[in-house]
């Protein structure tokens, strides 16, 4: 027997049988859409969106591009920032607008027509700018964008232009760990940005994922490149904080769900999170494992030190790590309820969770071979016979 959520849709005139549960499906055709659904089509709607170019924003362009929408992308940088996105959409479904956080105009010119805004911006370091200083090296620095420039000052403008432009819709991406007294800057701004939106634009849909990883990640590639480049892990203390990362891919389903039918996420929280905690022990052991690195050793870390080694990788180009993200790893960062108490929610206010919109968390046991087995000597090919 087939499932009961067995429905009847009808495409192209045609109807057709489908299993799926009876959600937003990321294909499914509009009543204004043109075309046969999906790419090649025309959805008709138009997203304007900030952070396009950052991790979890390629993946959500991703999946908004293979359904046949349209995208405002600001850009910050210059036309290599954005190369790869472009494939992403149909020939003619993008238009990159460059513009800075400190010019209102410009936001508003990335934000146009659009039906859908989504925020995506977060920065994990401050960025620094050199200058010229009266004494000796005559090269100093200054602070461009802090946290609470990032975290809340440019949420509140986008949730302020959102409310003047008479946006239909807004989705800001805030965190899991936000919260007014955590050890981290970053946790803290994520936490008033994330109710400074909720003030300004009530009708808002955030979305509070855990711990990213996937490929291109600042997570799990933090275990392997230690040990590739230095011979050991360090971490901090023993190690024992917890985490319950998620996939960047299922958080940008989670976000593209949403714009299927936004109305229906209006002023709702979806809380994005994996299947498994773990410790950070437990995923650097793993990770070596993985990537068969066995003359790697895990270094457990006190916090004075670990912040001092922090402060030092922070002045690398490619910032591994930094004392405030530092602290983010030592503190536990899991959903904000367990799995029964999101379940026992009354259905009014109910905080939604992935599983809401249909989508299965994927476990990164299962994924994260596909972007680490190249620290691997010779990759995955030294398996083969005759490889050379």
């Amino acid at each position: 027997m087939l499932s009961s959520l067995r429905r009847t849709t009808v495409v192209n005139g045609r109807r057709a049988l489908s299993i799926e549960p009876y959600l937003p499906k990321i294909t499914e055709r509009r009543v204004e859409e043109q075309g046969p659904g999906g790419r090649s089509s025309n959805a008709g709607l138009k997203f304007a969106i900030f952070g396009a170019t950052g991790f979890l924003g390629k993946h959500v362009c991703y999946q908004l591009g293979k359904n046949g929408a349209y995208a405002y992308v600001g850009n910050r940088g210059d036309e290599a920032e954005h190369r790869d996105i472009k494939p992403m959409f149909d020939l003619g479904h993008t238009r990159f607008v460059f513009y800075s956080p400190r010019d209102v105009d410009s936001m508003k010119e990335v934000i146009a027509d659009a039906d859908i805004v989504i925020n995506l911006i977060s920065k994990t370091h401050e960025s620094h700018q050199p200058i010229q200083v009266d004494k000796f090296p005559y090269i100093g620095f200054q602070k461009n964008f802090s946290f609470e420039d990032v975290n809340v000052g440019i949420a509140k403008q986008i949730a302020e232009l959102c409310v003047e432009m008479q946006v239909d819709h807004l989705i800001h991406v805030s965190a899991a760990n936000a919260s007014p007294d955590h050890p981290s800057e970053w946790a803290r701004t994520k936490f008033k940005g994330e109710q400074a939106v909720k003030e300004i634009y009530p009708w808002a849909t955030i979305v509070r994922p855990t711990q990213l990883f996937g490929t291109e990640d600042k997570f799990l590639h933090y275990y392997a490149n230690m040990a590739k480049t230095f011979g050991y892990v360090p971490l901090i203390e023993d190690g024992q904080a917890l985490t319950q990362p998620v996939w960047a891919v299922d958080v940008a389903k989670t976000i593209a769900r949403v714009t299927d039918d936004p109305r229906k996420f209006e002023g709702r929280t979806i809380d994005c999170f994996g299947p498994t905690d773990y410790t950070h022990d437990e995923l650097a052991r793993f990770v070596l494992d993985l990537t068969e690195q066995f003359s790697a050793r895990i270094v457990p870390m006190p916090k004075p030190a670990y912040y001092a080694m922090a402060r030092a990788m922070n002045m690398q180009a490619m910032i591994p790590m930094n004392e405030d993200i530092a602290k983010v790893w030592g503190e536990n960062f899991l959903p904000q309820m367990t799995e029964e108490e999101y379940k026992a929610q009354p259905e009014e206010g109910k905080i939604l969770t992935m599983a809401d919109l249909g989508i299965t968390a994927s476990p990164i046991e299962k994924e994260a071979f596909s972007y680490l087995h190249r620290f691997r000597e010779a990759g995955h090919f030294g398996r083969v016979d005759g490889y050379h």
